[in-house]
């Protein structure tokens, strides 16, 4: 299935439909990922956006230490993050202030269809990053631990310990919002 680094080589030697099928068979899980970390569904979009555009005009080398995918999700992360650090000078409402906005809908709705799933999916979004993100990379993307370890720049077994940590943060919350009782 992981056909990105064969439709990258296309793309660095000059066949512009190898970028095309890159941008059509990651977008998504991508722009899923990066939502993880910046919790904007249409920034999401954009970040994932502006990792492309990398991908297309500058070009990195690929240089297969892990698969095409891996290394085009740490790409975005490490967009998402520059993002949040040249922001991070200015003023942010914390989301617990905003609950009676209206928020359209964002990727992860795709994937939770039903009332018990939307519990979880706003109980994830109230998680710390860190948290968000290994619930995404692992249980909503299928990465493994170690892909995921690669992405966040994580050791494996820190990884292991997030992800721990973030499925008890999540069982407490869904506890305390009354899930499963």
């Amino acid at each position: 299935m992981d056909n990105g680094e064969s439709s990258y080589r296309r793309y660095l030697d000059g066949d512009d439909e190898g970028f095309v099928e890159i941008v059509k068979d990651y977008k998504d899980g991508l722009i899923r990922y990066i939502d993880s970390i910046v919790n904007n569904a249409s920034l999401s979009e954009e970040l994932a956006e502006d990792t492309f555009v990398k991908l297309g005009i500058r070009k990195p080398a690929f240089r297969g230490r892990s698969t095409f995918r891996t290394w085009l999700y740490a790409v975005g992360r490490n967009t998402a993050l520059d993002h949040l650090r040249k922001r991070s000078g200015t003023e942010t409402v914390p989301i617990d202030e905003c609950e009676d906005m209206p928020d359209g809908p964002t990727p992860e709705d795709e994937l939770l269809k039903n009332e018990d799933a939307g519990k979880i999916r706003r109980s994830v979004r109230s998680l710390k990053s860190e948290y968000r993100q290994i619930i995404q990379l692992l249980y909503y993307e299928g990465f493994t631990v170690r892909e995921a370890a690669g992405i966040m720049k994580k050791s494996v077994h820190g990884t292991e310990t997030l992800a721990y940590r973030a499925r008890q943060a999540l069982k407490s919350k869904l506890e305390q919002e009354g899930y499963g009782k």
